[in-house]
């Protein structure tokens, strides 16, 4: 049976209004997912999109409509602080057709890794697009405790501590752990933000989604994701 959700979270990030708010907006968001954001003037776009408000940096909302009073709306309100930080006001509402609970729990959680991911961008990249290079982990990686034997393949121990990652057909790369909750896994290096999703709670593959911040000449996308998806498929052999 179909129920209605709401996910609300308020976080404080070190950036500026104009910087969340271009985050969230410029490029179609795409530092984090290259996906299109509907036009600011209202209309319905062809994924049954439309921007609900519109105000420059203050809020931008949108909302997609589906048959049978389906729909999903995000809304972002943003707020200047005292010393340069902004903080904003998230709030995700929609249908779940099935798996209320299930589904409920994974959202909450990828919001709160999502917010998080922001905060890191607007402090460290802010204004920078971004190449998306992603990878989904073989069948064997919805078992459980894969986020365990993730975790032990890259040697992430702390958040605050550096290690280095080093995946053949890669040039080894220095970061420092920035996220390590629940399922999820956030690295960052000087031009890149490493993503990784266990997902077996909710019946899904391991993922990792890379935002690198380099020029888009310097990135072989192709050869990233078969690097990436060949060391997922010998981590979960």
């Amino acid at each position: 049976m179909s129920k209605q959700f709401e996910i609300r979270r308020e976080v404080v990030v070190e950036a500026t209004p104009e910087q969340v708010f271009n985050a969230i907006t410029e490029n179609n968001g795409s530092w984090l997912f290259p996906m299109p954001l509907p036009d600011s003037d209202g209309s319905v776009d062809a994924s049954g999109s439309r921007v609900t408000a519109w105000d420059p940096p203050h809020e931008v909302s949108v909302r997609t409509e589906g048959p049978d009073g389906w729909f999903n709306a995000l809304e972002h309100i943003i707020e200047a602080r005292d010393g340069g930080t902004t903080v904003l006001r998230y709030v995700h509402s929609g249908i779940f057709a099935d798996d209320w609970d299930t589904q409920y729990d994974g959202a909450g959680k990828h919001t709160d890794f999502y917010l998080h991911s922001l905060g890191q961008y607007v402090k460290f990249f802010p204004g920078q697009a971004a190449t998306y290079v992603a990878a989904d982990g073989p069948a064997a990686s919805t078992a459980q405790g894969s986020v365990d034997v993730l975790r032990r393949a890259l040697g992430v121990t702390a958040v605050g501590d550096r290690i280095q990652v080093d995946v053949p057909g890669l040039d080894p790369v220095d970061v420092e752990i920035d996220y390590l909750e629940g399922q999820f896994i956030g690295l960052r290096s000087g031009d890149a933000l490493y993503r990784f999703y266990c997902r077996e709670p909710w019946g899904a593959p391991v993922s990792l989604a890379h935002h690198l911040f380099v020029a888009p000449e310097d990135v072989d996308a192709d050869k990233t994701t078969e690097a990436w998806q060949n060391w997922l498929n010998g981590v979960f052999a």
